[in-house]
């Protein structure tokens, strides 16, 4: 088994090039830094609490803490000894802390996704918001407690001996977190995979995003996890291998969905290896020229508009002769203008930009035209 060490930093290595990926696919996408959205932002804050998380967790690993064992002889400790484990205890604070930001940030990264996606459906955007405000209220009520109830004064975190067992055990803290961060995560991997089986997209495009979200299965089991060893063996440091492990799925989750830009241009794909469909299938020559070529607002003159009836006569006939017969009127179709550029372009579901982006908005909808064959 790997050491801690080793292991955090391999995770460590593999969250910074996911969310370097997930940078880079979204200034393609938006066309300049400054266009980032505030779910990116956010992202940052996460990619710096992370950080914090995997320096410090690899000290307290190494430390010692006020959390002292049953009959501990406190009368034997030195000075030094004090010193040190008040700073242990210092840094398992700040581990904590880097924790409970992390996760939360990445919550809020996740709901964010979840809105734009469902930004078309009234009650699933509906469901979403009051999910918000269950997480934010759920982050602010579990930080007073753990900052200005569970333990007062506040520097009995770090006192040798404490005189407060929620100082050093932290039982109340971990209950509350466990409850908010299960419950919240259960709820929100309920919503992806609901989201997904419902939508339009292909088979294919289904399981790959089933997989990114599965991986939130492996969240939930890490946060039980570490709260068991916490619990159930509060001395040991198996705690701190799943606050790694669940701090890191947690950043993968809420970075890979947003890679897929960048992996579309590096390896030439198209809506996930989907094939659009045939140009000639949606217009014809005459719509075709009609783009390149708009006619003014009193119409084209008369000699044109015989030469039109003339070419439309042709064109049906050959595409008949092709065993194809298109509608004969181009209106009938509905192509023209946005939905015309809708229909003839490919719509990538992970490009996710803001719904008042009006070119970006209907790339993060699930369920608005995302499947090619809909088109008529």
């Amino acid at each position: 088994m790997l050491g801690l060490r080793v292991e955090s930093w391999v995770w460590y290595a593999v969250v910074l090039f996911v969310a370097t990926c997930r940078y880079v696919s979204r200034i393609m996408l938006l066309g300049n830094p400054m266009r980032l959205q505030v779910d990116d932002w956010i992202m940052l804050l996460a990619i710096a609490s992370y950080t914090t998380l995997i320096v410090t967790i690899n000290i307290v690993a190494d430390s010692e803490s006020n959390l002292l064992p049953p009959h501990f002889p406190v009368e034997s400790l030195t000075p030094e000894d004090i010193d040190r484990r008040a700073f242990g205890s210092k840094i398992t604070l700040v581990v904590e802390q880097c924790q409970c930001v992390t996760i939360w940030a990445v919550k809020a990264c996740v709901l964010i996704m979840y809105y734009r996606v469902t930004y078309v459906s009234l009650y699933e955007n509906l469901t979403v918001k009051i999910l918000a405000v269950y997480v934010a209220v759920s982050f602010v009520v579990m930080e007073v407690l753990y900052l200005g109830v569970w333990c007062r004064p506040f520097s009995n975190y770090w006192a040798v001996p404490t005189p407060n067992s929620q100082c050093n055990t932290a039982l109340n803290h971990l209950i509350v977190n466990a409850v908010f961060n299960i419950s919240s995560d259960a709820v929100m991997l309920t919503m992806a995979f609901q989201m997904i089986l419902k939508s339009h997209l292909p088979i294919r495009r289904k399981l790959i995003l089933c997989g990114i979200f599965g991986l939130g299965v492996f969240v939930i089991l890490s946060a039980s996890l570490n709260k068991y060893h916490s619990f159930a063996q509060p001395y040991g440091a198996g705690w701190t291998f799943w606050y790694v492990r669940e701090a890191s799925t947690a950043m993968l989750v809420g970075n890979i969905p947003y890679t897929w830009n960048l992996l579309r241009r590096m390896f030439n794909l198209n809506a996930f290896d989907q094939i659009a469909p045939p140009a000639q299938e949606f217009h014809s020559q005459r719509t075709a020229r009609a783009r390149h070529h708009p006619r003014s607002r009193d119409g084209p003159p008369k000699s044109q508009q015989q030469q039109s009836n003339s070419n439309d006569s042709s064109v049906d006939s050959q595409d008949a002769a092709h065993g194809t017969v298109p509608l004969r009127k181009w209106k009938d179709r509905n192509l023209f203008g946005k939905a015309d550029r809708d229909a003839l372009e490919p719509i990538d579901t992970l490009e996710l930009a803001s719904p008042t982006d009006e070119e970006s908005a209907p790339m993060g909808r699930l369920d608005s035209r995302s499947d090619r064959n809909d088109v008529p």
